[in-house]
């Protein structure tokens, strides 16, 4: 396979003692700083300090902008000392919800709340909109910026935050007693390298991941779930599920009430579910086309043989997504028509503009990425869950902390969270080849992604697709979602942007309170509409859009039929070979 960047992989050993010499460098380095490149960081700073310093108009803006916002504080202290309904100079963020207690808005802590907004939106001034600096420099520096300033939100230290003052007042201090305990324990479970507090409360197969189903297939990659009928007949076409491999499966089969799987399998239709071994050092060598080949190709030629001459529709998602628009490119390509219909659930196949991910990913950052995988031939799943957790630091570690240490409140886990910290870990070669040639190098979306020596385009797919966005998306955002409608002009798109994020949008069952959803289908060949009017000419609907989806499985249906045994007719070589879930998805 030709790569459009080079991919540094076991296969391809240090030439000489030089480069041995900086591989071991590189690799203690990555360990001491958790594959975090310092190098990245200082480059981004120093674009933007020397750029800033040759901007003289830049800083009077800054300086304006400064004797504002303390002539706005001013005029606001005055108005708070006069009376107790004084509106407010500064508003946070919709997302921001650290000062939403009304405790914040007695004095003091109106003036300091106040005053710590009015920095922090100085500081985004000052971090963007400097001529001349990368975008992807100035978006480190914001990103930055933004970390250190929430560090040293007045919500996270005693004196300075009125809701724990409170909590003392009322339980003598229990609170602060509370939370050093739920400290301790954290530590210590993070020293023994234990599951979070409650996790215990969730096992798969005994409360999560107990739709009923066989393991059907299995090889060194996947386990192939196929799940029991609940219905007398079932829609002809089976569908295949293959989910991301950076988490394990049963998100989309969580507690029987939100199980995306049980709720397919209730309307009527045969379910199978790819489960992702979760490698180890002897999988250092898996690439991303033994995922398409061991992964996706293996469960689709199993299903077929299962329910044979059927056609199947194909759900994919996040990564999953990824993989199986490449896998239907390259079959497309060569014509291979056993796609019924195609299901991406917060995938993206363009990766021009990958939100605030793209952080973390620039040739520095994979280059220290790649010494620690280099040295355990795997990336840790926990490295992968802390880079998603800084996106969204305010809410997953600031707040977190907030209320388990200072008010001592243990917030009790749910299927969902439980999940979460159930992580996998990444191949070495896969995840090069993964940020190398889709993040870095956007090689799907611009044609230059090689299946069997040749080039896949989207382009050439024709079979009916169901693109799911999320609203918060942190890892895919929606807009680069959206993508899929101008690279598969020829095929039908019916595109739905739900509430949510990257991972509640999608579990989002029927009787969900506060959901809701808009939903368009594009013919093909229709002329492109940008994302902006499509949000805005699209009406919102209330409520689950799995009904949705379901609908639009159900009217491409050829019609009901017999649900197939488990396995298939004897002859199709697909016997059960254990119970759902299987085993792969219990590694640890």
């Amino acid at each position: 396979m030709t790569d459009s960047i080079p991919i540094d992989t076991p296969e391809r050993p240090e030439r000489n003692l030089h480069d041995t010499l900086d591989s071991l460098a590189h690799t203690a380095l990555a360990r001491a700083t958790h594959g975090l490149s310092p190098v990245s960081g200082l480059l981004a700073w120093q674009d933007w300090a020397l750029h800033l310093a040759i901007s003289p108009g830049k800083r009077r803006r800054l300086v304006d902008k400064a004797l504002d916002k303390q002539w706005r504080f001013a005029r606001y202290a005055l108005g708070a000392t006069a009376t107790a309904r004084c509106p407010n100079c500064i508003e946070p963020l919709e997302q921001d919800r650290r000062f939403s207690d009304p405790a914040w808005q007695q004095w003091p802590f109106n003036l300091i709340h106040q005053g710590f907004l009015l920095q922090q939106q100085w500081w985004h001034n000052a971090t963007t909109g400097v001529r001349g600096v990368s975008r992807h420099h100035e978006s480190l520096v914001t990103f930055a910026g933004r970390q250190w300033l929430d560090l040293w939100s007045p919500a996270n230290f005693v004196p300075t935050n009125p809701e724990v003052l409170q909590a003392i007042a009322r339980t003598g201090g229990r609170n602060l007693w509370q939370g050093a305990l739920n400290f301790a324990d954290d530590l210590q479970r993070q020293i023994l390298d234990q599951p979070p507090a409650g996790t215990e409360a969730f096992e798969v197969g005994t409360n999560v991941a107990v739709t009923p189903g066989k393991v059907v297939h299995r090889n060194r990659l996947i386990e192939l779930i196929q799940y029991e009928p609940a219905t007398p007949d079932v829609y002809a076409e089976p569908i295949l599920i293959v989910p991301s491999w950076i988490m394990k499966y049963y998100i989309l089969d969580l507690s029987p009430h939100n199980s995306m799987v049980k709720y397919l399998v209730e309307q009527g239709h045969t379910v199978f579910m790819v489960s992702w071994k979760n490698p180890g050092p002897d999988d250092r060598d898996l690439g991303m086309d033994d995922y398409r080949r061991l992964g996706v190709m293996a469960a689709l030629d199993a299903v077929a043989a299962i329910v044979p001459r059927q056609k199947i529709d194909a759900v994919g998602y996040c990564l999953g997504g990824t993989l199986l628009s490449i896998a239907a490119a390259a079959m497309a390509r060569d014509g291979d028509d056993r796609l019924h219909g195609i299901t991406l659930l917060a995938a993206e196949v363009d990766f021009r503009e990958p939100g605030e991910l793209s952080l973390f990913i620039d040739e520095s950052q994979l280059a220290w990425l790649e010494s620690i995988m280099r040295d355990k031939g795997y990336l840790d799943g926990w490295q992968m869950a802390g880079a998603f957790q800084l996106l969204n630091s305010r809410d997953l570690i600031w707040s977190r902390r907030m209320r388990e240490y200072l008010l001592g409140e243990r917030e009790a886990l749910f299927d969902l969270t439980a999940w979460n910290v159930d992580t996998t870990r990444l191949p070495f070669r896969m995840h090069s080849e993964y940020l190398r040639r889709l993040y870095l190098g956007n090689d799907l979306a611009e044609g230059r992604y090689r299946v069997d020596d040749r080039p896949v385009v989207l382009g050439d797919l024709r079979a009916p697709m169901f693109a799911v966005g999320t609203v918060r998306d942190h890892v895919a955002p929606w807009p680069s979602v959206y993508k899929i409608h101008s690279l598969c002009g020829g095929a039908e798109v019916s595109f739905v942007l739900t509430s949510g994020g990257h991972n509640a949008g999608v579990v989002s069952e029927p009787g969900r309170p506060r959901r809701s959803f808009q939903i368009a289908t594009r013919a093909p060949g229709a002329r492109y509409v940008d994302p902006q009017r499509w949000r805005d000419d699209t009406p919102v609907q209330q409520g689950s859009w799995w009904p949705s989806w379901q609908e639009w499985l159900a009217r491409r249906s050829s019609g009901r039929a017999a649900a197939p045994s488990r396995g298939g007719a004897a002859t199709a070589g697909y016997a059960p070979i254990a119970d759902a879930p299987g085993t792969y998805v219990r590694e640890r």
